[in-house]
């Protein structure tokens, strides 16, 4: 009987184990190394810093007052399409890039915390001779990374636009089960990272007017590192003190403007209440009709907005 059970009990494990395993090799999207070989059919320019290679996009007159801006969590900076074409027509000169981990840029096996991204933004900005102090525009954690990078080079930045910005991150115990070693790394493949994707659109209060987002989301997915970056993102998340980011921004006196969609649903406009006290200098502009990324879904009425800032700041 006592053998009989052992071979249930290792059948049992046994079972579970290739269970396990069938779930990683379905769920796991990365399959190509992004190296210089990779890269080369794409009509990008990419430049070399201290944590790897990153991908960016510099466009508009050199004479042009130049504008940074910064993507957030997981859509590199393809999410900045309408915002770029935009300014650049208006005479700006416009960098966009691909933080660590995104899009084409390296996915150094590192920490993901929000310096690392502050230092990229500081390194590039050098690396391409960013004529300075220039306009930061921060989506989403792009919000909490430019506010970072202006509290520590207020010289190098003349003011600051936020648009729906992260404002509050997830407890240690609201994502202890993501910080566990192995066990984080298998949710991530199997339920985090495609749940991720699956869920994009939602970013938009009208999301059947952009077919395919998700398909142009999973692009990145497929090199190497993507899923250990994101992960260790969100393991970083509980000790960043984004409010207090704000708050010392707001003491700065540095010119910020802020501008939320009415309807989003992943960081909601009542949000925008926690940074108003903290940069009391912030003046808030709503987008109607708009969920998480109202520059993209309506911008026939963010860049005017944006632009008016820009010229009458």
């Amino acid at each position: 009987m006592k053998k009989f059970l052992l071979r249930i009990s290792t059948a049992l494990v046994l079972l579970a184990t290739l269970v396990l395993a069938a779930g990683w090799l379905w769920f796991n999207d990365e399959h190509v190394d992004l190296d210089s070989a990779t890269r080369a059919p794409f009509n990008s320019t990419f430049v070399a810093l201290n944590e790897g290679v990153v991908h960016y996009q510099l466009a508009g007159p050199q004479s042009g007052e130049p504008v940074v801006l910064v993507h957030g969590f997981s859509v590199p900076s393809y999410i900045w399409d309408p915002t770029v074409e935009f300014l650049v027509s208006a005479g700006y000169r416009v960098l966009r890039f691909d933080l660590y981990g995104r899009g084409l840029s390296d996915r150094p096996d590192t920490h993901y915390e929000f310096q690392l991204f502050a230092d990229q933004l500081d390194q590039l900005t050098e690396a391409l001779a960013v004529r300075a102090p220039f306009t930061l525009v921060g989506l989403s954690m792009g919000g909490p990374i430019t506010t970072l990078y202006t509290n520590q080079h207020p010289d190098k930045v003349s003011q600051l636009a936020l648009v729906d910005p992260m404002v509050v991150t997830p407890s240690a115990k609201e994502i202890s089960l993501l910080t566990r070693p192995v066990i984080g790394e298998y949710l991530a493949c199997v339920y985090l990272v495609p749940k991720l994707a699956s869920g994009q659109a939602d970013d938009f209060k009208n999301k059947e007017r952009f077919p395919g987002w998700e398909s142009k989301f999973r692009e990145q997915m497929q090199y190497h590192g993507f899923r250990r970056a994101i992960l260790s993102t969100i393991r970083a998340w509980p000790g960043a003190d984004i409010l207090g980011e704000y708050e010392k921004l707001g003491k700065s006196g540095k010119p910020v403007r802020l501008f939320w969609g009415r309807d989003d649903r992943t960081v909601p406009l009542q949000l925008s209440e926690k940074v108003l006290a903290r940069v009391p200098q912030a003046q808030l502009n709503v987008i109607d009709d708009a969920g998480h990324l109202p520059h993209y879904e309506l911008p026939e009425v963010f860049n005017p907005q944006l632009l008016d800032w820009l010229t009458h700041r």
